[in-house]
């Protein structure tokens, strides 16, 4: 029985082994003909397809990528994406500038042959074949097209008078030892074709130049249009490119194995860095040849493309770069997409499933390549004034924000299920340092026998991981799977280096991965009590956020001659569980609030001061490609508040002031769910607040209309309940006043845990009397004066608040060189007071009028235009009619709006 059991351990790894399926590689070789008409923004032509079962299995049908039809409709995969990336300009795209693929007729071996669509895709169709191809036989696939050539909104389409075509034409999806492969198109995720030879016949207007895969081999001119063949070899796409008299550079070099390969540049006359361009491509193929092996064609060439395309793009033998870049990006850029030549077109990995094999090995050629180039290129504006401040390297600095945050994910992720920000940071960036991990580990000899070998032998064909590590392992001769495990594994590749303390001025992101640091700066604040205020700030803010993070800020006021502060300390701890971030937290701050001069002239200043502990737990997205952020925080206020006593004593027969200090506190439970989609975002929170004599509930619901040419409609619904615990008193009533329900926008004194920046908390004339809080029921209109404030309840409140954008052509702000947007807004809100009877307001009240908002709704101005007649009564009794207008109006400073990734674009 032993002797058995042995025997069949032995044999059933050999077995299954022996199951697994073999390599096999369809072919499909291409035979078309197209015309470009730029007038019309569309191709017409014919294509012949001849197709190879190489499989062991016969076939019935053929998936078939109609991939033009992905910019059909916003429905559609990528326009879906786009969406999820953060983009709407496909969405709300005129129908002239989406595009097509139709007028198909499917013949194989000259039989009419059904085409159906995918279930799921508009742009994959299944091809029925009239009868099975069998293994080692071929059919002959034939079809007219026509295509709307659309706007250049990903890869392919127009500008101008430029043309991008590219995933233009017809092509059978991928058919391998794991089965088909058919795919939508997608802006975020690349490609995985069939090798085949192609021949393809452009014609295009008499004065136009053209760009395009493989090798030109005829041109003809009758005077109006120019036809050109162009002819390659042992490739799975193709791609051209068309604009009227561009500049043409070529050159020649002599490959590493004593072919010549002709090298060639397109772009718009006038553009002097593009001279460069040639000598950058013969650099890069030099290195590459020396790391890889012989560059796999015959043919070379780099396009120029005009906006809105950005960044770069590779086809075999061809790839297409953004104009405007500075020297060292279009060095590199060039370096990476002349690089894939290697990587994508010759080593053909199914890229939507592994990104890694073709960007990110291609990344590490480019990082060896231009890392210095990158390093001293500057590209963001606020470098220029704070030039030693931020990364050098932005790719690692992002890198290791998105591990700290616990935001990143593994290498081996297909790619459309990467987010945005980490399809670039694993699957280029990231790859790119485990690769130098494996090179390190090998030894850089052993490590370039690797990757020769392993270009010699998967030239023009599909490896996938297993053939990858297969190569390594082989050469190299050691064990690499605790290496190849890193590849589905989060966190850092490589263990970050121990950093050193060091105190530096204002902030740094400069070297955040070496040094731990105490940042110290001055520090200068106003209020209306306290005045000019001076002092400093030490903290130890920077990116990525250390666990242990805090900043104190202690101030001295020109206006009461004492010392004033804030500060705050919290430890964060982060994990890829389902609470993704826990803070436990300590905040303070003590500023006056509320002056008054006796008859003596003096002037007595009443301080508050509050100490806040809190607990934040921010729960991790299931699809990490959303925008949401929930989070559940509970904070406890205690605050202590100086106020001023007027007491008559009958002995002395004299008022006597004083200033009592009255200490309290307040717990606030607050649950948020955010969502920042770029269609439609919303949010929701819930908060419940307590006290020893209320329990106050609010909702706040915000949702926001996008309009199709820009800006929106913001509505926000607010519905609260106050509730007293215990009887409700006359006292009650009164000490709980500033904490009821307010339908206009509360004032300094009603911001009960002092978490707003006002300029005077407590006046009630002037400037600093017209700044509210949106809180609440969030009218603009304000009625400080009268005791009992229009709209206020100790009861319920109801409101809607909605303001719109106006479009910028009649926006009179728009010639001032600041952020300064013009919007309109209205209020209708109702609560519990105004439905009882004889109530000396409507049930409805509303205002409306006309709103700035300056530097992203940091500070915003309210003028109320339209209003209720009970607000207009209360503004005829209280305000002369030539100080209405000015009066009236109201303005908000939000410094909670202020977010430092809107102004640093990382």
């Amino acid at each position: 029985m032993r002797t058995l059991i042995c025997c069949l351990c032995f044999l059933l790894p050999q077995i299954f082994y022996g199951q697994q399926p073999k390599y096999f590689q369809q072919k499909a070789d291409f035979v078309i003909r197209v015309t470009l008409h730029p007038e019309s923004q569309s191709l017409d032509g014919t294509v012949d397809m001849q197709y190879t079962n190489n499989s062991p299995d016969t076939l019935k049908f053929i998936w078939i990528h109609l991939w033009p039809n992905a910019y059909k409709d916003e429905s559609t995969a990528f326009g879906e994406q786009l969406l999820q990336n953060g983009r709407t300009d496909f969405y709300f795209s005129d129908d002239d500038k989406r595009g097509y693929i139709n007028r198909l007729n499917f013949q194989v071996d000259a039989k009419d042959a059904f085409l159906e669509d995918h279930p799921l895709y508009i742009d994959v169709a299944k091809l029925t074949l009239p009868s099975p191809l069998a293994p080692g036989d071929s059919i002959l696939l034939h079809t007219p097209f026509y295509e709307k050539i659309p706007y250049l909104w990903s890869r392919g389409g127009y500008t101008g008078d430029f043309f991008a075509i590219t995933q233009w034409y017809p092509k059978p999806a991928v058919y391998d030892k794991n089965g088909w492969h058919p795919m939508p198109y997608l802006d975020q995720g690349e490609f995985y074709g069939e090798f085949g030879k192609y021949k393809v016949t452009i014609t295009v207007p008499d004065n136009f130049s053209v760009a395009a895969t493989g090798i030109e081999k005829l041109q003809h001119s009758d005077g109006k249009t120019k036809s050109i063949v162009f002819e390659q070899d042992n490739i799975h796409d193709f791609a051209w490119f068309a604009a009227p008299n561009l500049t043409v550079d070529s050159a020649r070099m002599t490959s590493i194995d004593g072919r010549t390969i002709s090298l060639y540049a397109y772009y718009e006359r006038g553009n002097t860095l593009w001279k460069k361009g040639l000598d950058m491509m013969k650099e890069s193929i030099r290195v590459r040849e020396g790391a890889l092996g012989p560059y796999p064609y015959e043919v070379a060439k780099v396009v120029a493309t005009p906006a809105p395309f950005s960044g770069g793009m590779e086809y075999p033998t061809i790839t297409n770069i953004e104009t405007n870049l500075s020297t060292g990006n279009l060095r590199q850029m060039i370096d990476h997409e002349s690089g894939h030549n290697w990587f994508y077109a010759a080593l053909a990995s199914n890229e939507r499933q592994y990104p890694w094999m073709d960007e990110g090995i291609n990344t590490f050629f480019t990082e060896k390549e231009t890392k210095n180039e990158q390093a001293n290129d500057s590209k963001k504006n606020p470098k220029e004034l704070f030039a030693n401040k931020f990364a050098l390297d932005e790719n690692n600095f992002l890198y290791r924000n998105a591990i700290a945050a616990k935001t990143d994910q593994p290498i081996n992720t297909p790619s459309s299920e990467f987010s945005e920000k980490n399809y670039d940071l694993s699957a280029y960036y990231k790859t790119s340092l485990w690769l130098a991990q494996l090179e390190q580990f090998l030894g850089k000899d052993v490590f370039e026998k690797c990757m020769k070998e392993y270009y010699s032998q998967w030239k023009f064909r599909h490896p996938g991981p297993d053939d990858f590590k297969n190569i390594v392992m082989k050469v190299s001769g050691r064990n690499v799977d605790s290496l190849f495990h890193l590849l589905d594994t989060k966190g850092y590749a490589t263990p970050p280096p121990k950093k050193k303390f060091k105190v530096a001025p204002l902030f740094s992101f400069r070297h955040t991965d070496r040094y731990d640091y105490l940042f110290v700066s001055p520090a200068l604040g106003y209020n209306y009590y306290d005045k000019l205020m001076a002092g400093i700030v030490i903290h130890n803010y920077t990116l990525p956020e250390p666990p242990f993070h805090f900043f104190i800020s202690p101030m001295y006021s020109t206006g009461s001659k004492s010392f004033v502060g804030i500060g705050r300390a919290g430890y964060t701890h982060t994990s890829y569980g389902k609470i993704r971030k826990f803070e436990i937290s300590l905040s303070g701050a003590t500023f006056n609030m509320d002056d008054y001069t006796d008859s003596t002239g003096q002037k007595n200043f009443m301080k508050f001061s509050k100490i806040v502990p809190a607990v934040k737990l921010t729960f991790r997205n299931k699809n990490p490609r959303s925008d949401v952020n929930a989070f559940v925080q509970w904070k406890t206020f205690f605050i202590n508040e100086q106020s001023i006593r007027f007491q008559y004593d009958s002995i002395i027969e004299e008022t006597v002031i004083s200033y009592p200090d009255h200490a309290h506190y307040l717990n606030q439970l607050q649950l948020s769910y955010d969502d920042q989609r770029a269609l439609y975002p919303f949010s929701a929170l819930l908060k419940a607040e307590q006290s020893n004599e209320f329990l106050r509930l609010a909702f706040e619901g915000k949702y926001f209309f996008n309009y199709k040419k820009e800006g929106g409609l913001n509505a926000r619904l607010f519905a609260g309940k106050f509730m007293y615990l215990g009887d409700k008193t006359i006292y009650k009533q009164f000490s709980t006043d500033r904490y009821h329900l307010n339908m206009t926008g509360p004032n300094g004194d009603e911001d009960y845990t002092y978490s707003n920046y006002f300029l005077g908390r407590n006046e009630f004339d002037k400037l600093p009397s017209q700044q509210i809080m949106i809180r609440d029921g969030g009218f603009k209109v304000r009625t400080d004066l009268l005791s009992n404030k229009v709209g206020k309840t100790d009861n319920w409140l109801a409101a809607l608040n909605l303001n719109t954008s106006i479009p910028k052509k009649v926006n009179p702000f728009s010639i001032i060189p600041l952020d300064i947007d013009l919007k309109a807004f209205l209020d209708i809100g109702t609560y519990a007071e105004a439905w009882q009877k004889e109530a000396e307001t409507g049930k409805f009240l509303y205002d409306a009028g006309l709103q700035l908002s300056i530097v992203h709704n940091i500070i915003n101005i309210y003028i109320p235009i339209l209003y209720s007649k009970v607000y207009r009564d209360y503004f005829k009794s209280t305000i002369a009619k030539e100080k209405r207008f000015w009066t009236n109006i109201s303005f908000s400073i939000n410094i909670q709006n202020f977010r430092l990734k809107k102004l640093i674009n990382y």
